[in-house]
């Protein structure tokens, strides 16, 4: 299920003092240290040098370096190496604090000690790109190889993209790349390099992205359940109130995908106990207090249609709740109440086109002007979170050949710019004055990763591998290509 992968450099970006055959470490070679003659050169550093590799493709991995002797006059035969992980080629040139980059949830910029005859792998991370820094003077170093480790899932997959349009086919060999790389594990993560965390409001995209490839998985099991165990009644998933309804929804359309009656039977009382929680915060007139933080996604947070967006997820939240209660033959009548209470009041959207599509979602059917705020803005509007929501609305009123075509235009945009994954989030104007994410940005030229996001993903803090942009997956299924 979960396999390993080893990557060697496609290329070589960056050389920087007395390195001889640096080229070399592209070549596939046994991953063991050889006593004797070699079969090829080994890439010898001598002294205060620098090397950019790139491994072609973004990975769960770690770096591993087969270093076949370090030489020193002095200070035995150890040497101090500084490694740079990135998922762009300029993060690995940044130091810590600039633009963003940092050592969150996984460190990715640090010292080690390299010596001979070792076999060792260094870091955690997510990355396509590493550099690394030699940084003693009277020193020579044989490197034998430097490889990525990575874990990937290998499972017989239900839906793949059999058509001729090589974009799609581009499109959904990343989107699967990401959900792939983000599942590696014992529980499903947002990110990679950071957001290594069960964000159970960020997991119905990548549940639907999930069950679309292979149906039902443990590391979605595991992370429900485990929210569900660390979320005591009272409290609210994560500490924001609009995530314990996302973890109704995901559950009640995990179910409707996978029949997985023995996870939502070990659920179910918790559920009720959820739905009578919210019970509380909306009023016999379908006003909503909640008080505690809320979320809908970060472009609308604060925004004038944060808090439509949450009446939407409360409202998809209570009727997936009555779905899932009268399923499992258990009463429903709280969901029903709730939902009886929150179509008392009108979900009024004036901004946001992804708002526009959870009211979609949350009713079945839009009006004339929430219909014409949903095409409005075209891939502009777009956000991967909100991706499969979305295009689903738009494909219903705009066609589908015509959704098709602003899923194309949107993450056709980031593989336009080097990506081999999708990304926590993407702007189609961070194109203008831009460049690459496998180049070192030229000069006058805007740092497509450096340069950009906000909220708490600002500048190379900003993940490229983010799961909660797979929902296109389902997406692509629904609509039969």
């Amino acid at each position: 299920m979960i396999v390993k992968e080893y990557l060697w450099p496609k290329r070589i970006l960056l050389e920087e003092g007395d390195i001889t055959y640096g080229e070399n470490l592209k070549i596939e070679v046994p991953r063991q240290i050889l006593i004797g003659t070699p079969s090829k050169e080994y890439t010898r550093v001598v002294g205060r040098a620098s090397i950019l590799l790139d491994f072609g493709i973004e990975a769960r991995a770690t770096l591993r370096i087969l270093c076949r002797e370090v030489t020193r006059n002095k200070q035995g035969n150890t040497t101090r190496v500084r490694i740079r992980l990135g998922e762009s080629a300029a993060e690995c040139c940044a130091e810590l604090g600039e633009r963003g980059a940092c050592n969150d949830h996984s460190p990715r910029d640090f010292e080690i000690v390299l010596t001979g005859m070792s076999d060792c792998c260094y870091g955690q991370s997510g990355f396509r790109f590493a550099r690394i820094d030699f940084l003693d003077e009277d020193v020579e170093v044989l490197l034998h190889a430097v490889l990525a480790v990575g874990e990937t899932i290998d499972l017989p997959v239900r839906y793949q993209y059999k058509g001729k349009d090589g974009l799609v086919a581009d499109i959904y060999r990343a989107a699967k790349r990401t959900i792939d790389l983000c599942s590696a594990g014992e529980y499903v993560w947002d990110g990679i390099k950071r957001d290594r965390l069960v964000w159970i409001g960020d997991m119905h995209p990548e549940m639907l992205a999930l069950t679309t490839l292979y149906g039902r998985v443990p590391m979605m099991d595991r992370s429900i359940t485990f929210m569900r165990n660390t979320t005591p009644i009272g409290n609210w998933m994560c500490g924001i109130t609009t995530y314990s309804a996302w973890w109704i929804i995901t559950l009640a359309d995990y179910y409707a995908r996978t029949g997985c009656a023995d996870l939502v039977a070990e659920n179910l009382s918790y559920a009720q106990d959820i739905v009578k929680q919210f019970l509380q915060y909306v009023d016999g007139e379908g006003n909503i207090n909640l008080h505690e933080r809320i979320l809908v996604d970060w472009p609308t947070h604060g925004q004038p249609d944060e808090e439509a967006g949450v009446h939407a997820i409360l409202l998809m939240m209570a009727k997936k709740a009555s779905y899932l209660f009268s399923a499992m033959a258990c009463p429903s009548v709280y969901a029903v109440e709730l939902t009886n209470r929150l179509l008392k009041k009108p979900i009024k959207v004036t901004h946001s086109m992804q708002v526009a599509a959870l009211k979609y979602f949350a009713l079945g059917e839009l009006p004339r002007e929430d219909v014409a705020l949903l095409g409005r803005l075209g891939a502009n509007g777009m956000s991967t979170f909100m991706s499969y929501y979305i295009l689903t609305a738009y494909a219903r009123y705009y066609g589908k050949e015509a959704a098709l075509e602003l899923m194309k235009t949107y993450y056709g945009g980031m593989l336009s710019r080097g990506a081999t994954t999708f990304w926590e989030d993407f702007h189609l104007d961070w194109l203008e004055g831009s460049g690459r994410i496998d180049e070192l940005p030229a000069e006058g030229e805007k740092d497509l990763h450096g340069d950009y996001g906000a909220f708490c993903y600002v500048g190379f803090r900003h993940s490229f591998c983010h799961a909660w942009s797979t929902g296109i997956l389902r997406f692509m299924e629904d609509i039969g290509i």
